[in-house]
């Protein structure tokens, strides 16, 4: 078997245990449902950073150079626009719906696609445009679906900002993993990503005065959940195949989300998503396929 085989084989099971680690993240928050967001937060990207610690001891590159020593900047900034989107997505939905906080959010693979066009000048074929535009409007269906219009929301235009402001980050979050992991092995730049990113919802929760030792151990255990599912089994599986997928591909598979935590919510939960719902899932599926289908025989998309 060839390297660029075994390359491939890496980037489709890192992909697969991704997709299903972000499955959990809605189940895991649900278990804690009286655990401030920030907080949780805050406990996800440290147990985050203490799980990686051992790995990156050693595994890590010792060697120093002054390209990585300029590198350093560029990893700090990824990781605090980790942290800012996690806190921003979480807080969002704490001003508006979970429906509109949702659609919002979910604008990056537009962003992205746009960015790579026009910024990075690279060409993607009229299936991938409308790969992602179809992904984007399931998800649009699906927030309208799942719209709960008589509950009353503290600060929807502010809510709705935030939102947006996550979606916005999490693409500079990723197009900066993708020129760094380039240079770097993975544990050389998830773990001090994580470990910035831990510093400013840190540095965020002291600054708005959460008490972070106000959590009960039901929130414990959903923190370590989140860090080891969805942070490190699926951001680390996002920031492993950046080096070989167009980052646009990316951005539109995460939306897949949804469709993972339903199937899961119904056998944990015996919870069946309405028909348009389901409608709207079938569409994001098509979208995701319609691009990846394209792209998987595309010199530029590294698989």
């Amino acid at each position: 078997m060839s390297s660029d085989q075994y390359s491939k084989i890496g980037v489709i099971t890192a992909l697969f245990l991704g997709l299903v680690a972000f499955g959990f993240a809605p189940i895991l928050v649900r278990l804690a449902p009286n655990t401030s967001p920030l907080v949780l937060v805050v406990y996800r990207t440290v147990f985050a950073v203490l799980m990686l610690l051992p790995a990156w001891i050693w595994m890590r590159n010792k060697q120093s150079s002054p390209e990585k020593a300029k590198e350093r900047w560029w990893i700090a900034l990824s990781g605090m626009c980790l942290g800012l989107h996690f806190i921003c997505w979480l807080s969002s939905l704490y001003y508006t719906s979970v429906a509109s906080a949702s659609v919002l959010v979910t604008i990056h693979p537009i962003i992205m696609i746009l960015v790579e066009r026009l910024w990075f000048k690279r060409s993607f074929a009229a299936t991938t445009w409308i790969g992602v535009l179809f992904a984007f409007g399931g998800s649009l269906f699906l927030g309208i679906s799942d719209s709960q219009i008589d509950q009353p929301f503290a600060n929807p235009l502010f809510g709705n900002l935030l939102a947006l402001t996550a979606a916005i980050i999490f693409v500079v979050y990723l197009l900066i993993g993708q020129q760094i992991r380039k240079k770097r092995a993975w544990i050389d730049y998830v773990f001090p990503v994580y470990f910035y990113a831990a510093v400013t919802c840190v540095a965020v929760a002291v600054i708005v005065g959460k008490d972070l030792l106000n959590i009960s151990t039901i929130g414990i255990w959903a923190g370590a959940g989140l860090a080891f599912g969805p942070q490190i089994l699926g951001h680390g599986s996002m920031n492993y195949a950046v080096k070989f997928i167009s980052p646009t591909l990316l951005s539109t598979l995460i939306l897949v989300e949804p469709l993972l935590a339903s199937v899961l919510a119904y056998f944990l939960f015996a919870e069946l998503p309405p028909i348009t719902s389901m409608v709207a899932m079938a569409i994001i599926l098509a979208g995701v396929g319609l691009t990846w289908r394209r792209e998987a025989h595309s010199p530029d998309s590294g698989v």
